[in-house]
């Protein structure tokens, strides 16, 4: 069992180097210019190479539920509105996409107008309309979107839509007129957060012929600034310019500079990062291991930019398996792991803290809280062995087989193997089982592959604490057999279902009351232990020579349409 004491020891230089480039990027800003037009003409063209371990499933927007999918698809499709592109916090602004403006709500806040751009096409040349915003809001629930249940339940009709997904109209819950060239959307009740939830990728807006099934590996059209060209999850993704995009918000949808995007797959860490060492690749998605940040922070420094995340990595108990299905045993692990040892595998406390609460700091609703460690209060101190290992003795299941699923790189698998060795001194039969991240996320979270634990992470769709607790812990985010239920852990209890309920509807008349109440629903949660907090991270972006105007985004993390190659 690796304990504080035992963690690889990270040089002093290297850790200050990260230190100052954390601060470094968040200072850093997006290369402005007067005359836009002159920065695109002296800085289009090329094409960028991204490389990352592996894909990450479908590349249908209403489907996947992936940061590394969903960064791509900002540059490919567009809702009726989208989030800011701009700078740190910045970017947590809605704006109007695809709709001409953000309308006022009327009825109580139950009722919204959007307006629809004129000219707008598909990158199959053919014209955005009204009928297309209505079918594509019905397909949310058609293929069964994993938000379905919680982001889009509230829509008048969505009831309906959610017992029967293949026949779902919406019914008085969305409304087109041709006509007027306007799209009304009607609500049960007022929701503070819909423009966050209609500005996510599970809200884009299709052509309406689009099938009413998960397309896989057929890229659909769009409206962004590029294409998905093609597809192969076991070799690229090729990403071109849209040839029918025509800027229309550089607040929501701007040109991009380069002309294409290659996105490789199959590479180790390792060898992503030779790549970029070499010039062969511009960026890697995954993160760099441990033992290569001491050469990063040094040699590289120029190429690295550390940033905070709203974000926390977590180990999914799953509460209808055994050993977990006892709250005594998910509470035990909780009590012996040993989080500092966990920073230590991420690559230390420049990069990552120590968390046993599911919302992360500075987040609406968050309050400093850990129930599990050596000293109960506000922070994570040591691991309490000895009140885990009287759990585990408590609840007589001791001896049984675990299996603890990570993806195959190589921060999940050096987690995963920590985990397990925390299982075996608890007396449990523990092994680790890799799985390749293009499935590692799906496979996780549908019940019959019997997962009893997993290693998973979680970032902020949008700045609520709903967007949390809510998606990831709610009965209606657990779907039984299928590949979209987001609720790992399998955890429903109706209680805090109408709390949250409760929360939600707070916040659209009070919000700093209903963040009181999240903390409270937080730490509800906690009690329950459906899930075992490991850290919250800070991200690196380790980048070629050639790239400038790198600018991150606190909602889409690095920009890849502002990037462009030298």
């Amino acid at each position: 069992m690796i304990n504080a004491s035992t963690k690889r020891p990270r040089s002093r230089l290297a850790l200050a180097a990260l230190a100052a480039l954390m601060v470094g990027s968040a200072m850093a800003g997006t290369a402005q210019a007067e005359d836009r037009a002159a920065l695109l003409k002296e800085h289009s063209g090329g094409t960028l190479r991204l490389v990352t371990n592996a894909a990450e499933g479908t590349v249908d927007p209403q489907i996947n539920y992936t940061l590394k999918n969903w960064q791509i698809f900002q540059l490919t499709y567009d809702g009726l509105v989208g989030f800011k592109r701009a700078q740190g916090a910045a970017a947590f602004e809605v704006v109007p996409d695809l709709a001409e403006a953000i309308p006022q709500p009327t009825n109580d806040g139950k009722t919204y107008v959007f307006k629809l751009r004129k000219g707008i096409k598909f990158s199959n040349g053919q014209d955005v309309t009204v009928k297309d915003v209505v079918a594509s809001l019905q397909r949310i629930f058609k293929v069964s979107s994993p938000t379905a249940g919680t982001f889009y339940n509230g829509i008048v009709g969505a009831d309906a839509c959610l017992k029967t997904p293949a026949t779902c109209t919406l019914e008085g819950g969305v409304i087109g007129d041709e006509a007027a060239g306007t799209v009304t959307i009607n609500l049960v009740a007022a929701d503070p957060e819909l423009m966050f939830k209609l500005a996510v990728p599970h809200a884009s807006i299709l052509p309406a012929s689009a099938p009413a099934k998960d397309v896989g590996t057929d890229p659909l059209p769009g409206t962004g600034a590029y294409m998905i060209a093609s597809y192969n999850p076991n070799e690229r993704m090729k990403i071109v310019r849209n040839p029918n995009f025509k800027e229309w918000s550089v607040d929501a949808q701007p040109q991009g500079f380069v002309d294409e995007i290659d996105y490789d797959f199959g590479l180790t860490e390792e060898a992503q990062i030779t790549a970029i060492q070499n010039g062969q690749a511009d960026w890697m998605f995954d993160p760099p291991p441990a033992d290569r940040l001491d050469e990063l922070g040094t040699k590289y420094e120029k190429q690295i930019h550390v940033n905070p995340l709203m974000a926390f990595w977590y180990a999914p108990l799953n509460v209808n398996l055994p050993p977990f299905n006892d709250v005594r045993v998910r509470q035990a692990l909780n009590y012996a792991l040993d989080r500092d040892a966990l920073v230590g595998l991420f690559g230390g406390p420049v990069l990552a803290q120590p968390t046993c609460q599911i919302l992360p700091p500075d987040f609406p609703g968050y309050v400093e809280s850990c129930l599990y460690t050596k000293d109960p209060g506000t922070t994570w101190s040591a691991p309490d062995l000895d009140k885990a290992k009287a759990l585990v003795k408590e609840s007589g299941t001791a001896g049984q087989k675990v299996t603890v699923i990570t993806e195959d790189t190589a921060v999940s698998k050096a987690i995963g193997t920590y985990i397990q060795s925390v299982l075996n001194d608890l007396g449990y039969d523990a092994s680790v089982k890799p799985i390749s991240s293009n499935i590692q996320f799906t496979y996780i979270q549908n019940t019959n592959n019997k997962v009893q634990i997993s290693i998973s992470q979680w970032y902020q769709d949008y700045p609520a604490a709903s967007d949390f607790l809510n998606v990831l812990l709610s009965c209606a985010s657990f779907h039984p057999g299928s590949d979209s239920s987001i609720n790992i852990s399998g955890f429903c209890d109706k209680d805090l279902d109408a709390k949250m309920a409760a929360a939600i509807k707070l916040g659209a008349t009070d919000q700093k009351a209903a963040n009181a109440d999240w903390a409270k629903i937080d730490a509800a949660f906690m009690e329950k232990a459906p899930v075992a907090p490991l850290f919250t991270p800070k991200h690196i972006d380790f980048l070629s020579q050639r790239v400038g105007n790198y600018v991150f985004s606190n909602q889409f993390q690095w920009v890849i349409a502002d990037a462009w190659v030298k």
